[in-house]
């Protein structure tokens, strides 16, 4: 692999003189590979890697790098992500520590949630199981956390967040903390509008307490059995590298070009579902990327297909 040739815009001692004017709560991490923090175990560093403990941290944080003109980026629990060798230049922004859940109202059989952003999509899907709500059973066995599944529009078998979604809050530097309904998002199939520099803090979220407790717990029993059986949930992927182009399914395409097992370096086209992409020990961002590629070659030369990602891809080659 080539060095990078990134020049970090931001450290420690600039970090420091920044924050001296606010008040900032949070652990800081500085030149820290991104690989070990998400889901693909791939990319470089970033400048700074934060993980603030409170909504005040957050905004003094984002004024001082606002006024600073340093930019930043958000990050969920690093699913669907993939890295550069070259990492990212600025503040990556964490949200894990933002984990309180309430139940905001329950009328009749409407649930509505708090939920912020840090809290990750298994804790809902526990408590739907636990109390016997509905409507998140299909996101079973997705990992991340609910900020990321917002500004991705995340789903599986038929639904998303844009299914459950009623309302978030959100920060940014030119509004400071505000709200924003569902239909604001633009949730689209695994996209939305979020708004460029934006932070979801929290979000009000709609479910349904099911008659028969048990009904729901054969739900999300059926959907993880399913996703064993289709998807290779045990290994180090990022979930679906390419969207489902419409009436089609990314996988099947892949499938039926002959893509399954191909490899480059340690990145291989998974044997169980050709729309994930294994990392199988020590993978290079380059390398998924060129996979990325040769595999839409491929599907455009069988069925004049172009599949567009849906893993994102960010940071300096």
């Amino acid at each position: 692999m080539k060095a990078s040739k990134r020049q970090n815009i931001i450290n420690e001692a600039l970090w420091t003189e920044m924050m001296s004017h606010g008040n900032f709560s949070g652990e800081v991490k500085f030149n820290e590979p991104m690989k070990d923090h998400t889901s693909l175990k791939i990319g470089g560093p970033a400048d700074v890697l934060v993980f603030p403990n409170d909504t005040i941290s957050l905004e003094n944080m984002l004024a001082a790098l606002d006024e600073n003109r340093i930019p930043f980026m958000p990050i969920g629990g690093g699913t669907n992500l993939l890295v550069r060798d070259g990492g990212i230049n600025g503040v990556v922004v964490s949200v894990r520590n933002f984990k309180r859940v309430e139940i905001l109202k329950e009328e009749r059989d409407l649930i509505m949630l708090f939920v912020e952003s840090g809290v990750p999509l298994s804790r809902l899907v526990t408590l739907s199981r636990e109390n016997g709500y509905t409507g998140m059973e299909e996101f079973v066995g997705i990992p991340g956390l609910v900020g990321g599944a917002i500004a991705g529009n995340s789903g599986a078998f038929g639904r998303s967040m844009k299914n459950v979604l009623v309302s978030a809050r959100v920060l940014d530097a030119d509004k400071g903390v505000h709200e924003i309904v569902a239909d604001e998002f633009g949730l689209e199939y695994r996209e939305s509008k979020m708004p460029a520099g934006s932070i979801i803090l929290s979000s009000n979220i709609k479910m349904r307490k099911d008659i028969i407790k048990e009904d729901v717990i054969k739900r999300i029993e059926g959907f993880i059995r399913k996703k064993r059986e289709r998807q290779p949930i045990s290994e180090v992927s990022a979930g679906c590298v390419f969207k489902n182009p419409e009436g089609a399914s990314a996988g099947k395409l892949i499938d039926e070009t002959g893509c399954k097992g191909m490899r480059i370096g340690d990145v291989e086209v998974s044997a169980v579902h050709a729309n994930f992409f294994i990392n199988k020990g020590n993978a290079s961002a380059a390398d998924f990327i060129k996979l990325m590629d040769e595999v839409k070659a491929k599907v455009v030369a069988v069925f004049g297909v172009e599949l567009e990602p849906e893993i994102r891809i960010v940071g300096q080659e």
